[in-house]
């Protein structure tokens, strides 16, 4: 099948790689001319696991190519994916210019009949206005074509995004024509094999689907987080609560685990924009308000904690910080809890010494230049290099060589021997008997060195 790709970021260049690899004709179209470029040579813009090879090898096989027009398709494509962004707009709501833009431009050049994809997280009722551009376009050109816009909202995680696109365990298609709906199932049957698990529904309710899904699984962390807040001033340790509830069928161990808030390019921003539609149809989201605001406040636990033991004056202090992406297996770093710690050390005078197997890169380009004046953070090649003479150590990103440290090279490099693990990682009576004070995210057992004998196991 030839296929059409706009957008060459994080979902589309994904999509169009995994397609490629089906055997399909996939051309990525993206107006940034230095990504189309960079990709072309087989250079990627994001880090993804099994991504670049994949890219490349389809690139040498003749499937996967590079543009920055529809102008320059090689092909006519009988399907078009949008793959665009949707920031949050300054109220929260998601902004779809480019989408719009996206839909304008197939208008412009499309030659023949075709289905066009609403990949891309967009409010609902947005394949409507998409139809209504393309339908614009046309007209000025004195076209008819028959054009069905569908949706089918991505469910790709970050660091697993190849597996999540090639074995998924559902789709989810909008449609209302029979013509699209075997088209699609052309395209997924290679993937699934059987369509059982290919849900098909109308457009709006795939485009709900979508934001109900991450909204639910915000909810999740939000609530764990809340729980592990509460755990803590009660002496309890979350982590035998979450194994307890996670063991009931009824709610499973997925996003039980809480931490120092998540980020992200998804549930943030369509957290956001599912309260702003509900706003505008007159529904107070009281649960959504109140799952940001938990968020909100579960970046400010780490800077807290670290506060409570070393006073508000933290000058003189060195902090070295492992990870910086949002979450192990990508570069990301949007709306990352690492951003909200080291701004709030940089503020108090301290000195941050930061390390992340995949962020590097991308944390030089995006933090602002004033950190790094007067050595106030220092990004280092090594992991152990951010704990040279650091007084304390903070786990922000649950990466696996971070899963088990040398503590004894730690305990050699660092002046003071003082963990603070915002993905309760690590065993507290194991740090504390390693001569470590640690402290964690709701274990309201953990005692700091020499009282190790009255821990609770």
């Amino acid at each position: 099948m030839n296929i059409a790709v706009i957008g060459a970021g994080y979902v589309g260049l994904v999509t169009g790689a995994c397609f490629a690899e089906l055997g399909n004709q996939v051309t990525c179209v993206d107006v940034n001319e230095q990504k189309i470029q960079n990709l072309s040579q087989g250079i990627l813009p994001i880090y993804e696991p099994g991504l670049e090879p994949m890219v490349i090898s389809n690139m040498h096989a003749g499937r996967l190519n590079f543009v920055t027009s529809l102008s320059e398709l090689p092909f006519d494509p009988q399907v078009i994916f949008i793959a665009v962004g949707t920031p949050s707009d300054i109220d929260g709501s998601a902004d779809i210019k480019y989408v719009l833009e996206a839909a304008r431009n197939i208008g412009a050049h499309i030659q023949q009949d075709c289905v066009v994809v609403d990949k891309s997280t967009v409010p609902v009722g947005m394949a409507a206005q998409v139809l209504s551009s393309i339908q614009q376009e046309l007209k000025h050109r004195h076209l008819s074509l028959n054009v069905d816009v569908v949706s089918n909202p991505e469910f790709l995680r970050e660091g697993a995004a190849i597996e999540d696109f090639m074995r998924p365990d559902r789709v989810i298609i909008g449609l209302d024509s029979d013509h699209a709906k075997n088209l699609m199932l052309d395209l997924y049957l290679p993937i699934l094999r059987s369509p059982e698990r290919i849900y098909f529904m109308n457009v709006k309710d795939a485009e709900m689907t979508k934001y109900a899904a991450n909204a639910m699984l915000a909810t999740r962390i939000s609530f764990m987080n809340e729980m592990a807040v509460l755990c803590e001033r009660m002496g309890v340790d979350i982590e035998n609560v979450r194994i307890g509830i996670g063991s009931d069928a009824r709610i499973g161990n997925a996003f039980l685990y809480p931490g120092c808030g998540y980020g992200g390019s998804c549930f943030p921003k369509d957290v956001r924009a599912l309260i702003r539609m509900a706003e505008q149809y007159g529904i107070d989201a009281m649960i959504l308000d109140a799952v940001e605001k938990r968020n909100f406040q579960q970046k400010q636990l780490l800077p807290e904690k670290i506060v409570a033991r070393f006073g508000e004056n933290l000058s003189g202090l060195t902090v070295g910080v492992w990870g910086l992406a949002f979450k192990p297996g990508t570069d990301d770093m949007r709306e990352a809890s690492s951003l909200v710690l080291i701004e709030h050390l940089i503020q108090r005078g301290a000195c941050v010494q930061a390390y992340d197997p995949a962020a590097m890169g991308l944390a030089r380009e995006i933090m602002p230049k004033d950190w790094f004046n007067n050595d106030q953070l220092t990004l280092v090649d090594y992991q152990y290099d951010a704990v040279k003479a650091a007084d304390a150590l903070v786990l922000v990103t649950e990466w696996k060589p971070f899963c088990y440290p040398d503590v004894a090279a730690m305990k050699n490099l660092m002046r003071q021997h003082i963990i603070f693990d915002g993905r309760n990682q690590y065993d507290p009576r194991h740090m504390n008997e390693a001569g470590f004070e640690y402290y964690g995210i709701g274990r309201g057992d953990v005692v700091e060195v020499g009282a190790v004998s009255s821990a609770v196991a």
